[in-house]
């Protein structure tokens, strides 16, 4: 269609020209970035992840799906901190109570103690990429990412992998940079932080002074 002298957008003859382009102190529109499935292993981990990705203009959804943990009253008392803080978080949360089942996980790692966590990791990830596949997510990605005490090559090693061959992908952040300011916010908005990773070996190994023998 031509358009109209009304409509024409070139300047005038020695018009000053002027740089119109975003500046880097603008904030990005949510979701200019895309739609991601962050995994959220706990809601401490999720405040500088979930933080980082809106600021880059990701729309961030979490799914709180983590049949390591244990025992029963540890898991609802973590995910009901993330239910109370979702808000505040400023994104929604899929919570997979389902598929809550200690026996499923156990499986999964037993005589294979020496690499669980490999396989802790291999679950939660696939159950993930799972859910962003069918949501139409365009991104996926992990709070576990946070963490300094996880095994965090591992955890992104996985993730590409999984996301090689298929339309989803693994979106690698390295949140740990935010160790210190995630543990400071989380204190201050009075979140339940735990004191082991979730499964009963980690617990142990974490009272294992208090155990004694």
């Amino acid at each position: 269609m031509m358009e109209s002298e009304e409509t024409r957008t070139e300047p005038e003859t020695g018009a000053a020209q002027h740089d119109t382009g975003p500046k880097a102190e603008e904030t990005p529109t949510p979701g200019s970035a895309g739609r991601v499935l962050l995994h959220i292993c706990c809601a401490p981990c999720a405040v500088y992840s979930v933080q980082t990705l809106k600021a880059e203009g990701f729309e961030v959804t979490g799914l709180f799906y983590n049949p390591n943990i244990h025992p029963a009253a540890e898991y609802i008392r973590r995910r009901d901190t993330l239910r109370q803080f979702e808000a505040e978080l400023g994104i929604k949360v899929i919570y997979k109570d389902a598929g809550y089942d200690p026996q499923v996980w156990f499986r999964e790692v037993t005589f294979r103690e020496a690499n669980r966590c490999f396989h802790c990791y291999r679950i939660r990830l696939e159950k993930t990429l799972f859910i962003a596949r069918h949501g139409r997510f365009e991104y996926f990605s992990s709070t576990l990412l946070y963490s300094t005490k996880q095994k965090h090559e591992v955890i992104a090693s996985l993730a590409r992998d999984m996301a090689a061959d298929g339309p989803n992908r693994f979106l690698y952040r390295d949140f740990r940079l935010g160790w210190q300011e995630g543990i400071e916010k989380s204190m201050a908005m009075g979140m339940y932080r735990q004191d082991y990773c979730g499964c009963l070996y980690s617990e142990v190994e974490r009272r294992r002074k208090e155990i004694g023998g």
